[in-house]
């Protein structure tokens, strides 16, 4: 799909450089990570120096909205609506450029369907959103594609009609429901692409639970296939200790790399999969991998939502919306302030919806009652 109003954003402004070694790194792109190595990540991070530690806590800034919120954006970031445009502004558009093909829906959780908390284990969703989304399955494959581990998502969800990406990807199960769609993801064996990595997770949980005990507010929550340190209710005098801490952590565990999300460290494997990958993979378990007339659509807030975002703007097909009060450097072509705004979109979709067959019905009349 094309969009004259949507600018594709040099993915290496605006994200601050980490200072290793005593060099300045290239600042990453959206779904980039840090890897660290065994021996040389005391000499390269250098974990007792304050000025280099800072380079890594202001990456964490970078990708941690503050909570003050600016009742204006400066006008640096006044064309922030024209980069990405609401996607309940441009609906029409949207409406048009899905007409005739076939809508896949993949949807993140946290910040998405569910506001962000301070407590992880509090993130509930509402039934009305709940009703939202199953209605929204009943047109539409539907996915959520979430860093939570599937058992967690899918307690918050409770939607059976669902594939369900859990871990970033990294374990993906098919509907335990019957769906009137092609399922290969099979409920009894889910995709796991690094499941030769799940001891290697749980000792490093255990390890990083002992090693933050002692910084006020620090939760390590195990999602199976990564660990997530929140630092949401870290005070931001203590996010210097806390790097250190899950630095020196990681220095026995060189296969495993630091991605930053909303107030959140993510700890997981370095194999070459995330939320893109997860939904290339969807995508052809439903048998749409190279149908020109499939459409998906992604909404997600996180950064680790930016590998899915790209690969649908490489794709050519569909788009990604960003849910976000501020500006961010990012691959989606349209943009949502909050969750209720996800449920106001998905509810505009299913009405389009009911017109169109309703439409349809009414033109087939005449000609079935000549018969």
């Amino acid at each position: 799909m094309t969009n004259p109003n949507v600018v594709v954003t040099d993915a290496r402004s605006g994200i601050i450089a980490v200072a290793v070694g005593g060099s300045s790194l290239p600042p990453p792109v959206p779904g980039t990570y840090i890897t660290f190595s065994k021996r040389k990540l005391v000499q390269n991070l250098d974990i007792s120096s304050g000025n280099r530690i800072n380079a890594w806590v202001d990456s964490m800034r970078a990708s941690s909205p503050t909570h003050v919120k600016s009742p204006a954006l400066p006008d640096s970031q006044s064309t922030w609506p024209q980069q990405q445009p609401s996607a309940l502004d441009m609906f029409d558009e949207i409406t048009n450029s899905s007409k005739g093909k076939q809508i896949v829906m993949f949807l993140d959780y946290d910040g998405t369907l569910s506001p962000i908390v301070d407590d992880p284990d509090r993130a509930f969703m509402s039934e009305g959103m709940r009703e939202t989304v199953r209605k929204l399955a009943s047109y539409f494959p539907t996915a959520i594609v979430s860093g939570r581990c599937i058992d967690k998502v899918y307690n918050f969800v409770r939607l059976e009609e669902l594939y369900y990406a859990g871990s970033h990807g990294m374990d993906i199960q098919g509907p335990s429901k019957s769906s009137k769609y092609d399922k290969k993801v099979s409920e009894t064996a889910p995709f796991q692409p690094a499941s030769e990595y799940l001891p290697m997770m749980d000792q490093v949980y255990t390890s990083l639970l002992e090693v933050v005990k002692s910084i006020p507010g620090a939760l390590v929550e195990n999602n199976k296939f990564c660990v997530s340190v929140h630092f949401r209710c870290v005070d931001e005098k203590k996010w210097i200790e806390l790097a250190k801490q899950v630095a020196s952590v990681l220095e026995g565990y060189p296969s495993l790399r630091v991605t930053h999300g909303r107030k959140v460290l993510e700890i997981r494997p370095t194999i070459k999969w995330d939320k893109g990958k997860a939904v290339e993979f969807l995508l052809q378990s439903l048998g749409y991998a190279n149908d020109e007339d499939v459409f998906p659509i992604y909404i997600g807030d996180d950064r680790t939502d930016e590998d899915a975002f790209k690969v649908l703007r490489e794709r050519g097909q569909g788009f990604g919306i960003l849910v976000s009060k501020t500006p961010n450097v990012t691959y989606a072509s349209y943009s949502l302030q909050e969750p209720s705004e996800c449920r106001q979109l998905s509810l505009r979709k299913q009405y389009r919806l009911r017109r169109r067959v309703q439409e349809i019905k009414v033109t087939l009349q005449p000609e079935l009652g000549t018969e």
